[in-house]
């Protein structure tokens, strides 16, 4: 393996980085090394400090670059590269830097999460999922309060506190306190006490509304917060049928336009918009211009501003109707 890996870096350097990862967690595996080794190889290989979180089973590994034992309170960033150990994603692997993983490090979590999911099953048991039925009934305001008190007793929530509800475009979810948020779009509703979670998942289903695809036809924040809507949640009871020449005009613009606009309308200055869209500042303001004059207002005056981010909130909504 490790001559094949010599070869093959001749001729691609990541195909050859991504088989020595390979061969290298593989000796781990086989060796049935445990959850620091495997932590420290993901950190040493990527060069930058790697952490394993188990919410469900209370585990908490990180080592830094140098691979030395590194324990960190500090709740991990959604932005490093990172992948789940389960689904649900209550445990996650993760290298602190942000972006996309490249190859290499793509490879990196793959094989370091395949081996510390084989090690904390091994030794510390399977966690079990929370079955989809009965976070449905906890979340149900019509269902009788002993009915989801038995539920969340069975989901060992009776006594937790500051529950968040979590509506996905599949269903609910719920997200006990220091759990990392969730993957994909979603809404989260207020932490609250167990037996509040169905006042909770109403507020999460109205920011899910408010969540984006991410994509560069619907741009912007794929998880959205119901306790940072505030009183631009009351803009969810426009019917999503009604016409506005505002929103007429959005849907003529290009994506290029839209992710423009998305990023100017949330970033509080231009220059700030431009780093987030990666473009010269004079390359956004002259964007900007050519936006302002489809639009048919000035997007750069507080009034123009705040139509601009009721428009792009209203045409949100009304990609995803109730």
């Amino acid at each position: 393996m490790r001559d094949l890996a010599v070869r093959l870096a001749a001729l691609d350097a990541d195909a050859g980085a991504a088989l020595r990862v390979i061969a290298y967690f593989d000796s781990l595996a086989e060796s049935r090394a445990g959850l620091q080794a495997i932590v420290r190889g993901a950190a040493v290989l990527a060069g930058c400090p790697a952490r394993l979180d188990d919410h469900g089973r209370r585990v908490h590994v990180r080592v830094d670059a140098a691979g030395n034992a590194a324990p960190d309170p500090a709740a991990a960033d959604q932005a490093w590269m990172r992948t789940l150990l389960v689904p649900d994603g209550s445990a996650v692997l993760a290298l602190e830097r942000p972006g996309e993983p490249g190859p290499v490090e793509a490879m990196i979590l793959e094989r370091a999460a395949g081996a510390a999911r084989a090690v904390l099953d091994r030794t510390r048991g399977r966690v079990p999922a929370a079955d989809p039925a009965l976070v449905e009934l906890i979340v149900d305001a019509s269902a009788p309060p002993d009915v989801r008190e038995n539920a969340l007793h069975n989901l060992n929530l009776s006594a937790a506190a500051g529950i968040r509800a979590v509506a996905h475009p599949g269903g609910p979810a719920l997200l006990p306190a220091g759990a990392p948020l969730p993957v994909g779009r979603a809404g989260i509703g207020p932490a609250v006490p167990p037996m509040d979670l169905p006042a909770s998942y109403a507020a999460a289903r109205t920011a899910l509304r408010f969540a984006a695809d991410g994509t560069p036809e619907d741009p912007g924040p794929t998880v959205v917060h119901a306790d940072d809507l505030g009183a631009v949640a009351l803009l969810a009871d426009v019917p999503v049928d009604a016409d506005a020449p505002d929103l007429r005009r959005l849907d003529q613009a290009a994506p290029w336009m839209l992710a423009t606009l998305y990023a100017f309308a949330d970033a509080p200055s231009l220059r700030a918009a431009a780093t987030a869209l990666r473009l010269h500042h004079s390359t956004l303001q002259d964007r900007i211009t050519q936006a302002a004059h489809l639009l048919g207002w000035s997007i750069t005056t507080p009034s123009g501003r705040l139509r601009l981010q009721v428009a792009l909130a209203l045409r949100r909504l009304r990609r995803h109707p109730v």
